[in-house]
């Protein structure tokens, strides 16, 4: 009897050690899955901020570096999208002409999935034309939010933007 008892309890302790395997297994996976994700939105997360970095300094190329062969940029919706970074590097120059120091500040970074959003103050001072409207030397600020897309590989695949145009007009004194 002793013997039989025995064996049950060993039998019982290896099913419940298989078992323990099994969910510690499962666990593992769904853990790892999600440090995958994590990573990656760490990572991508961390490609914007360096990306907005040399945007802040003027470094037009660090800007770009992680951009993928095939980037769009939206903008805010108000012109076509600019699938050239040349273009959109010349349009960038031409910008921080017009508007003097032009750069983000406070700048609250926000991961999800493929997507980054970069939430923060946006400025300069008005100083120059820019595409036939007259320079008012005022200061413009206002808010705005970024929003990146990555790729598996971690590019930046598309940006867009969302800006209240009405205040940035308000602030640079070309609309009352």
């Amino acid at each position: 009897m002793k013997k039989i008892i025995f064996s049950l309890l060993a039998a019982s302790l290896v099913i419940a050690a298989c078992n323990d395997d099994k969910k510690t297994g499962e666990g593992d996976k769904k853990e790892t899955s999600m440090s995958s994700t994590e990573s990656k939105q760490e990572r991508n997360k961390k490609t914007a901020m360096a990306s907005m970095e040399s945007f802040n300094k003027g470094d037009l190329d660090g800007t770009f570096k992680d951009a993928a062969v095939n980037f769009v940029d939206y903008a805010d919706g108000s012109i076509p999208p600019i699938t050239n970074i040349d273009t959109l590097k010349g349009f960038i120059k031409m910008l921080t002409v017009a508007v003097e120091g032009y750069k983000g500040e406070n700048l609250e970074y926000y991961a999800d999935g493929d997507y980054v959003l970069v939430h923060g103050d946006w400025g300069g001072v008005f100083k120059n034309d820019i595409m036939g409207i007259k320079a008012t030397g005022k200061p413009v600020k206002f808010k705005d939010v970024d929003i990146f897309k990555f790729n598996e590989e971690g590019k930046i695949t598309e940006h867009s933007a969302v800006q209240n145009l009405g205040a940035v007009l308000m602030a640079s004194g070309m609309m009352k």
